[in-house]
């Protein structure tokens, strides 16, 4: 079973999540936090750091780490780091990106990825 590291932050702004589709080879994904896969040598942190960049065009303070999710999916086991974060400057999506948008937390799209419908209800309890 091959193995793929991702990350990315969790920025939540008044009770608004950030997340985003992109473009993907097979299409268009479901709505996602910004992020991706680690490359050779990158922390989960830097990789986190990495991808909203080229995703957002944004820099990010990482709060802290939230949980981090194992799931497999067909013939590859995902594991996927999540950050507490904060933006900083403004958005400039990258080209994949074909929409992004702040969703309140309570009330999120019904096409979410399931890692981010975990996380932020994990968030809501923290509260």
């Amino acid at each position: 079973m091959k193995t793929i590291i991702a990350a990315g932050p969790v920025i939540i702004e008044n009770e608004k999540v950030l997340l985003n589709k992109e473009q993907k080879d097979y299409g268009i994904t479901r709505w996602l936090f910004p992020g991706g896969k680690k490359e050779n040598n990158e922390t989960p942190e830097e990789t986190c750091t990495r991808e909203v960049k080229e995703e957002m065009g944004i820099d990010i303070e990482i709060i802290r780490p939230l949980n981090t999710i194992e799931r497999d999916d067909g013939d590859i086991h995902w594991i996927l780091y999540h950050f507490l974060a904060r933006r900083i400057g403004e958005i400039k999506p990258g080209v994949d990106i074909v929409e992004w948008g702040w969703f309140d937390i309570y009330h999120l799209p019904s096409d979410c990825s399931p890692n981010v419908i975990t996380i932020i209800n994990e968030y809501k309890n923290m509260l």
